[in-house]
């Protein structure tokens, strides 16, 4: 007698399942990140007189957060816009002189100085988005497969294009349609 085991989910799990999940466009995921880094930015200088440390930190998770929540279509993007974001977010902190070269001085020193902290951002982004677009490779990988088998699982749904196929393949073709002749071999349709 065999006895099944049931996992029980952990309550992590089950607490980061409640969070949202928002599928954001390339667009949508840098405008996220910048805006959320440029309001993080203004609420550092008024309550921790500028500190680039808290600044650093709240940068990590935006950055996680811009590459998970980035759609599938778009994760090239997440590790593009990051840094775009950290540069934004850095202006209201970056405590340059008067006038707009002090200014820009300013921002570039805060850029070269904090560095690490722009750094470690992009490779949390670029690393989440490059293991999710693995795991989105193996999943497309395994579809194939079990539609070469002969057939797709219950849970999947059929391609658009493998249903626009059969559709012109059950058509009756003429005889002499095409060039082709009455002896034409029919050719099998191309997978995209």
């Amino acid at each position: 007698m065999y006895r099944v085991r049931v996992r029980s989910v952990p309550p992590v799990v089950l607490a980061l399942r409640r969070f949202p999940n928002p599928r954001l466009t390339g667009i949508g995921a840098g405008l996220f990140a910048a805006l959320t880094m440029f309001v993080l930015a203004c609420v550092d200088r008024l309550l921790f007189d500028s500190s680039e440390l808290v600044y650093g930190l709240l940068f990590l998770p935006v950055s996680a957060l811009t590459a998970v929540w980035v759609r599938p279509a778009d994760l090239v993007t997440a590790p593009i816009s990051v840094p775009i974001a950290f540069a934004v977010g850095v202006f209201p902190i970056s405590g340059g002189s008067e006038g707009l070269g002090g200014q820009i001085m300013g921002l570039v020193t805060a850029l070269a100085v904090h560095a690490g902290w722009l750094y470690g951002g992009t490779l949390i982004a670029g690393l989440i988005a490059s293991v999710r677009k693995v795991r989105q490779m193996r999943a497309r990988r395994r579809y194939v497969l079990a539609q070469g088998r002969g057939g797709a699982p219950a849970s999947e749904p059929a391609p658009r294009a493998a249903a626009s196929a059969a559709a012109t393949a059950a058509k009756p073709v003429r005889a002499g349609a095409g060039g082709a002749g009455a002896g034409a071999v029919a050719r099998r349709p191309q997978r995209p």
